[in-house]
């Protein structure tokens, strides 16, 4: 089973919003259903701009964890623009 890390964007409230799943599909239908936390709410539609795939949950929410950890606009949008 293949994990993944995910970036969206809103456009909305020009914002990311970094997170981690086993199927991106119905993750994404989920935030833009309004099931997630306040922040994820607040800023619908979510588009997904992202992606990275990971073999184990663990390695999963280390990416993650390594993304969120650099508190920084330029690092997701280095992301987002080098993946294109």
């Amino acid at each position: 089973m293949s994990y993944f890390v995910y970036i969206l964007y809103s456009e909305k409230c020009d914002k990311y919003y970094v997170g981690q799943t086993y199927s991106l599909d119905n993750r994404l239908i989920e935030h833009n259903m309004g099931k997630g936390g306040k922040f994820s709410t607040t800023c619908l539609p979510w588009k997904l701009i992202y992606q990275e795939s990971f073999n184990s949950r663990s390695e999963a929410v280390v990416r993650e964890k390594e993304i969120k950890s650099k508190k920084s606009r330029k690092y997701i949008e280095y992301l987002v623009g080098a993946s294109r």
